[in-house]
């Protein structure tokens, strides 16, 4: 018996497909991809069967686990591919959709810290790592966890106050301008 795809269903392949610029049917489930990820240990759904669901357009599923969001994006996973397969960019793509949707809940802290990276990065040019953990353990009522590690990385000169300057800052700043101004325009 031949499985078919409705229209709904075979939309969402597609979207994905021309999110990363390649079609991800030939993916055939050997398992590369998560035998060689170094945080499959950590995810419910290990990535192979994550691309398994958006081949089967099941969106819903695909956009809710948590896998995507414990993703490295190291790419071990794409340069194991006996296809050629980017799964990093699949996992990439869902995230985007996942942010875009407002299907962030599950991983919060996860999301926060992607968006207070590129505020930092947006701001300095460069990770300030003081300012990018300062204001995480913040925000996620923890402001002493990492106190220690801190008091250690500074004493050794790992850790500085501020983060030098950093060459071409203006043309970084534009860059998220126009991608900020990029992603209004999609919503």
């Amino acid at each position: 018996m031949k499985i078919t795809l409705d229209d709904q269903a075979r939309a969402f392949p597609t979207q994905i497909s021309q999110m990363i610029g390649q079609n991800i049917d030939g993916c055939y489930q050997c398992g590369k991809c998560t035998a060689g990820c170094p945080v499959a240990y950590t995810m419910e759904i290990p990535p192979h069967e994550v691309i398994r669901l958006v081949q089967l357009g099941r969106e819903e599923e695909a956009l809710a686990c948590h896998t995507i969001w414990l993703c490295a994006s190291c790419e071990t996973c794409t340069s194991r591919c006996p296809k050629n397969i980017d799964v990093a960019s699949v996992m990439d793509a869902l995230r985007v959709l996942a942010f875009r949707r407002g299907r962030t809940e599950a991983e919060k802290e996860i999301t926060l810290f992607h968006k207070l990276f590129l505020q930092v990065v947006g701001r300095f040019g460069r990770v300030n790592d003081l300012r990018l953990m300062g204001k995480y353990n913040l925000l996620t009522w923890n402001p002493f966890k990492d106190w220690r590690l801190g008091q250690k990385l500074f004493s050794k000169g790992k850790l500085k106050l501020t983060a030098p300057p950093v060459k071409g800052l203006k043309e970084l700043r534009e860059i998220f301008q126009r991608v900020q101004a990029s992603q209004a325009e999609k919503s």
